[in-house]
Order: structure tokens, then sequence, then C-alpha cells
């Protein structure tokens, strides 16, 4: 790994609280691995933003885009492409006579960054280009819940792919600045990820919520990229939602994601086992749909049950579609966005209830339900790791890692 691993001063942190939660060892870098670029101004940094999320584009638009006087543009792209960062590729004829204008690409194989993605069973890896092109993945059971022993097994995953420029870990429940305050099936509480990962690696790495650096990254990188207004829902073993509001994701004034797993969608439904009744989670949650079918089937073994007309599957799985639509068509009504991504482990349920989706969205959204553009992913784990190497390229670029 480039860069050496920073000495560390300890101070002991007790292991273990109430309902066996876990903390970690704490230490205290000096320094922390420092940005890879340390003296890349701001306006630069916003020039290589925008052709990274909208594509190869003429400096004369990138002007426009930015309100940059050509100048400072060429001077800006000038110190971009001796970095390496930025190219220039194709040329594009110009609507006018002249000559054709020379198109600005991201330099993807610049950098690499590695994404981790951190469920309470399993770490998934992948390695993208500056561009988040995957060039390599990994996957592995998790060799223990222990704090300590996550951050060594993610040192153990990083040392495979020396160079990179920065790691995101992603994982669920509550992180504020890099610090795991809360995950329940790992149980932490209280975990510095982010500093343990950056001493155990000697490389500057971002930590967040998994539902937020996926929706940064469908906006950056995937079918959101560039739009002003968009929300991600993700169902399967949670329920979660990623928002962006005016260009920029949206958290609150103590860190914490949007939250829409509780809306009501029946007073009389099940238990969610949050002690709610009838919310959305209650019917969502694979685990808890399951806890509703006779013989607690596994996912896959429930999804055959409805394809072959068992009526008990149907029903919960009906039940699950409909608050799915509700809940799309809450948040559509909170923020109308310009797009609703749907996605996650849990998305066989689209294909089996769409009807039912749908009539969940026509009986909650106050507007025309066509004024909804509902966008449909494919999922697997690989792209929350990505989403974890995304979150790594935009706190770089950022100047936030």
């Amino acid at each position: 790994m480039p860069g050496a691993t920073p000495t560390a001063a300890a101070s002991t942190v007790p292991v273990g609280s109430a309902g066996g939660a876990r903390r970690l060892r704490s230490t205290t870098p000096e320094p922390g691995p420092a940005s890879p670029w340390p003296n890349l101004p701001e306006v630069a940094r916003d020039v290589l933003l925008e052709v990274l999320i909208h594509g190869p584009l003429s400096r004369a638009e990138i002007a426009a885009r930015l309100r940059l006087s050509r100048p400072t543009l060429t001077r800006v792209t000038k110190a971009l492409v001796l970095a390496g960062l930025l190219v220039e590729g194709d040329t594009r004829p110009r609507p006018s006579a002249g000559r054709p204008s020379e198109m600005l690409h991201v330099r993807g194989a610049a950098h690499h960054f590695l994404g981790v993605k951190l469920t309470a069973e399993r770490l998934f890896a992948t390695v993208t280009d500056l561009t988040a092109t995957p060039v390599a993945t990994a996957e592995e059971p998790l060799r223990s819940h222990d704090p300590a022993e996550v951050v060594a097994q993610i040192a153990d995953v990083a040392a495979r792919f020396p160079g990179v420029t920065g790691i995101g870990v992603t994982l669920g429940g509550i992180v504020l600045d890099g610090l795991v305050a809360r995950h329940e099936f790992l149980h932490w509480v209280d975990v510095p990820l982010k500093a343990e990962v950056a001493g155990a690696t000697g490389v500057p790495t971002a930590v967040d919520n998994d539902v937020q650096a996926l929706t940064a990254a469908v906006h950056w990188f995937g079918p959101g990229a560039g739009l002003g207004s968009l929300a991600v829902i993700t169902v399967g073993a949670g329920v979660g939602t990623g928002l962006i509001v005016n260009g920029g994701l949206v958290a609150g004034s103590h860190g914490l994601p949007p939250h829409f797993s509780h809306t009501l969608v029946d007073a009389n439904g099940p238990e969610c086992g949050c002690g709610r009744r009838g919310c959305a989670s209650s019917y969502l949650m694979t685990h808890v749909m399951m806890r509703r079918l006779t013989g607690r089937p596994t996912y896959d073994e429930a999804l055959a049950r409805v394809r072959a007309g068992d009526p008990e599957a149907r029903r919960v799985f009906d039940d699950a579609g409909y608050a799915l639509g509700v809940l799309i068509g809450t948040v559509a009504n909170v923020i109308d966005p310009e797009k609703v991504v749907l996605t996650g482990d849990g998305l066989p349920l689209y294909e089996v209830a769409s009807r039912l989706v749908h009539d969940g969205i026509e009986d909650t959204y106050e507007d025309d339900p066509d004024l909804i553009e509902l966008d449909v992913q494919p999922f697997d784990f690989s792209e929350w790791a990505r989403s974890g190497a995304a979150l790594a390229i935009k706190s770089t670029i950022t100047g936030t890692i």
C-alpha cells in the first residue's frame, strides 16, 4: 500500500455494552493519510466533477455551465490535463461554422478506488477507476463481528489491490462523520471505523450509511446522474430511502439519513419488530415477510410459492407490494422527484406484485401517478460495494476524505 501506516497512541474504550453492542479500541492517528489532491483548487474540483457526472464536454460547455471566464477555464483545464485527471479526446462539430470543439474526458485509469460493503455475514469489495467503472471484485464471509477483526479483514482485502487512491466503506445503521454510532446486525455502538481503516491501511478512507452512499452513486454515476431531485428506495433485509434535493444529498441536522420505513400503511397490520404495527417495514422487510408464512421459508422459496399460485404467499407479497406503493407515493408527495429509483435484494417483490405497487401509489400520491418516473434497477451486492468506491471518489474530489 502506498504511504506509511501512521503510528497511533491508544486509549482504552470499554469493550462490550448493554445488549451485546461492541466498541472498538480507539486510536488517534498521528496524522491520518493525506488527501491525494491537497492542492487542487475548488474551481478545478468543480470542473472535474462536471465532466465526471455529465460525460465528455467541450470547454465552451463547461464555461457556460459553471459561469467561468475563458482564461480561468483554460488555466484550470490545463492544470487538470497536466495532473492526468482530464484528457483531450474526440472533437464535435459546432452548430455554427468554425473549428470543431475538442472534448474533455475524465481519465478513468488515473486513479483507482476500493469500495467495501459490510453485511452481517459477508464482505463485498469492488475496485473501480475514477469514473466508478468496476475493474475488480471480491467477496468473502465476514470472519467476525468484532470491530477490530473487521478492520483487519478490510485491510487484508485492501492489500490485494495496492495503489488505490481511496477506500469507501458502507454499511447499514447510523454513521456520523465516519463513526458507526449504531449498527443493529453487527451489534456495534460508537465504532470509529473511518479512523481505524485509514490507520490500518495507510489509505484515505470514507465511511457512510449504505443507502446514503448508494444514493450518491446513483446521482453521480447511475440513472440519476445530474438530476436536481431524486429518490432512491431499497427493499430487502431493511427498507431504505435516500433523497437528492436541489442537487444535494439530504441528511438531517444530526447527520441521519431520511427515514420513511415506518410510514403507516394499516394501523391493524402486522408488527414490524420495533413495537410498531402496520408500517411499511412490517410488510416489506424480507425476514418479517417470511415470518408471516407457514414453515418460515427462504425468500426464494416464498417467491416460488407465489409463482406456483400459493394463496398464502400471494397475500403476503400483495400486501408488501401495496405497502411499497404507499411508500413510493409518500416519498413522491414530499419531494416531487424527477425520478424514483427502486432497487435492493428484495426487488423480486416488484416483479410478482407490480399491480399492487401501482395501486398503492395511486391511493397515496396526490397528483397524477404518471408524473412519477419509476426506474426499477437490477440489483446485486457488488453494486453496494461499487457505491463504496463512489463514496471514496466523491470524498476525494470534494476534499472531505
